[in-house]
């Protein structure tokens, strides 16, 4: 089984020393940088946009996880990618024409993900998996951090562990939301690679120990 790969959420950082945090980060066992655009239309709720992952990009060492939860993402594909994501995730909600968006993001050198919303089924990704280098699962419903994980979570993971092995086995599978020691290890058994975290590394009294503990989980 290939490593774990930790992406600490900044959403729960603290805004007043971002660039501290984020060379906490760069210090740490940290794999990806976990970035949530928020536009308070498709979730509701507003974070931040193109010109804190400009800040971000400046001082971070890690790759740059960047999340959409926004309505029209092809609109922002070149910003993004010009504001230093390496990865970008777009919503099948989100998208009228995803394979379009797809092909897009991988088009500027940026690796493609798809998030899923905790109601949105794994096998409407069975056309275009073969397409991505990501699978983002909402294990919460998108908009705000802190919020309870969804038991149904990791039966979904293995679901699309399944959908992967069989058509894209370089796919990665990402899960966002409510992980911490106990839901992280099933979630990694269940077929996980990525855990996104944010309020349990930030919140915890040292983040670089807590992001090591769930790296070997």
């Amino acid at each position: 089984m290939s490593e774990i790969i930790i992406a600490p959420s900044i959403l729960s950082a603290d805004f007043n020393q971002l660039g501290k945090d984020i060379e906490m980060l760069n210090a740490s066992e940290a794999g990806y940088i976990h970035c949530d655009v928020m536009d308070g239309v498709f979730v509701p709720n507003i974070s931040f946009g193109l010109p804190i992952i400009q800040h971000v990009s400046k001082v971070a060492t890690k790759p740059l996880d960047v999340h959409l939860m926004i309505v029209n993402p092809d609109q922002y594909i070149d910003g993004f990618k010009d504001a230093g994501a390496d990865i970008l995730t777009v919503h099948y909600e989100a998208c009228t024409h995803l394979h379009r968006t797809v092909l897009k993001i991988k088009s500027t050198g940026m690796k493609a993900s798809v998030c899923l919303n905790p109601h949105t089924p794994v096998h409407l990704l069975d056309d275009i998996i073969m397409d991505l280098d990501m699978v983002l699962l909402m294990s919460v419903n998108p908009g705000f951090g802190g919020q309870k994980f969804i038991e149904n979570t990791y039966d979904k993971v293995r679901k699309l562990k399944e959908l992967i092995e069989k058509k894209n086995p370089s796919c990665l599978i990402e899960v966002d939301g409510g992980v911490n020691f106990e839901t992280g290890k099933k979630l990694v058994e269940a077929g996980t690679d990525v855990l996104v975290a944010g309020s349990f590394v930030f919140g915890s009294a040292s983040p670089i120990d807590t992001i090591s503990k769930l790296k070997r989980i």
